[in-house]
């Protein structure tokens, strides 16, 4: 018992459940890896917490996740999969003490020691909004983030919010009187990326009849965030990671390099191990970008906040009445209960349309949630109609209005089907020839064909 008079610091935290991994077969049989954290990453790559030396497993083969129904197990599209018994696994809960089959390898996966990890004590952290218990420990971990000069990867789905947070790291950070600066990669053509990047000198190519000053540049002694960094081109991301490494470049068309100090935060919707398995983005890059990960939660894994984002928004319009007349009781009931594929960024649109309408919205329209996404052929070509499902499709004049971004990821999805549709009828469903004949990685054709939900004749 102290008498001093010293207060004992009140630390603020929730109990997890920690993972236990043990290697029962292969090189490294005997190894065991013990988390301190829900999360253990699995591969042969030296950013995993649990790194094997089995050339038969990928460099990021899978990640085991503790969740309340069980362990989550989630392939990154490894060339030889994640087995239960001689089944593959793509996505799935297992209970503790499961043996999978990973290479010429194998892992039993239990339950480790339960520990109590740091949250956030608010309900918002610079435009971040939120009570539930993920939040609050995701915003324990983007403020200690903050301090650090360390790049920081964003995942999560389209629509969660990785711009507000990527805002609220360099407003919690030293940078914060400095300029924070956002390149969406995804939404520019190749060809416009290394000129928004880096800048261009007047000459340097056709239109360029002056001087460009890039979001490097422009981003000195600040932040940097680039946004969908998966959709960088190979060879951006070559000239993106020498920038990185070097803390200089040369605007394009320009002779003399440029010292910068700049702190990178990438976010992507897509899978980055993945890609690096299938060779369609560098592993140095991701090394690079991926010092610090944060993982955010989609929407519909943290409906108790629905009710706190709505009155946020709601607020944010300016109005200033009661909640009531805008998200009536029962219509609050059914926001909460909705699926939300777009995340916070559908919350907020549906909700300033109600404040402008004037009259609560409706979810009716938008359709009960998917139990699991369907198969489906690809589609013969058509020039009246882009994307879609059969009798959704969406007529091409349509296309042409919408967001550059948006349209550009509707044609693409409607090219996919039909290459991939055309590529299989071709070779009768043998994904091993389709490969050849595409001249892709097959693993990646794989991934392809699953994520587009084609049927193999």
């Amino acid at each position: 018992m102290r008498v001093d008079g010293t207060i004992p610091v009140q630390s603020s935290g929730i109990p997890v459940r920690g993972l236990r991994v043990e290697v029962v077969e292969g090189p490294d049989k005997g190894k065991v890896q013990v988390a301190e954290a829900e999360t253990i990453s699995i591969g042969t790559g030296e950013t995993n917490n649990l790194i094997l030396t089995d050339p038969t497993v990928s460099r990021y083969h899978a990640d085991l996740i503790h969740q309340d129904a069980g362990i989550l197990v989630v392939d990154h599209g490894s060339t030889n999969g994640t087995l239960l018994s001689g089944a593959r696994l793509e996505r799935a809960v297992v209970p503790p003490r499961t043996v999978l089959k990973i290479g010429r390898s194998a892992i039993r996966i239990d339950d480790g020691e339960t520990v109590t990890v740091e949250t956030f004590e608010g309900e918002q952290l610079g435009g971040l909004v939120g009570r539930s218990p993920m939040m609050k420990r995701l915003m324990a971990r983007i403020e200690r983030a903050a301090q650090s000069e360390t790049s920081i990867l964003l995942l999560g789905e389209t629509g969660t919010g990785k711009e507000v947070i990527a805002s609220a790291i360099h407003e919690a950070s030293a940078r914060r009187g400095k300029p924070l600066e956002t390149v969406d990669c995804g939404a520019m053509l190749p060809t416009l990326i290394a000129s928004e990047l880096f800048g261009h000198e007047k000459g340097a190519f056709t239109g360029a009849d002056h001087q460009h000053i890039g979001a490097f540049e422009r981003a000195d002694g600040g932040t940097l965030f680039l946004d969908e960094i998966g959709e960088l081109p190979p060879s951006l991301q070559t000239a993106l990671l020498g920038a990185l490494e070097r803390r200089s470049f040369r605007r394009v068309g320009g002779k003399s390099s440029i010292a910068v100090d700049v702190r990178v935060i990438a976010a992507t919707h897509r899978d980055l191990r993945g890609e690096v398995n299938t060779g369609t983005f560098r592993q140095d890059l991701f090394y690079r970008l991926a010092v610090i990960v944060l993982q955010i939660p989609a929407l519909r894994e943290r409906r108790e906040d629905v009710p706190l984002l709505a009155e946020h928004f709601v607020r944010l319009t300016g109005y200033d009445g009661p909640l009531e007349d805008v998200l009536p009781e029962k219509t609050m009931e059914m926001l909460q209960t909705y699926w939300w594929p777009g995340n916070v960024r559908e919350l907020r649109n549906m909700v300033e349309a109600a404040v402008v309408m004037g009259e609560a919205p409706s979810l009716s329209e938008r359709g009960p949630e998917p139990e699991r996404s369907t198969p489906r052929p690809a589609q013969a070509p058509g020039a009246e109609a882009v994307g879609g499902d059969p009798g959704q499709a969406i007529p091409v004049g349509q296309v042409m209005t919408l967001p550059y971004s948006e349209a550009r990821n509707v044609v693409i999805d409607h090219f996919e089907d039909l290459y991939l549709g055309a590529l299989l009828e071709r070779c009768r469903g043998n994904v091993a020839l389709a490969a050849r004949q595409a001249k892709m990685n097959r693993s990646y054709l794989t991934r392809m064909i699953k994520r587009r939900g084609i049927e193999r004749p």
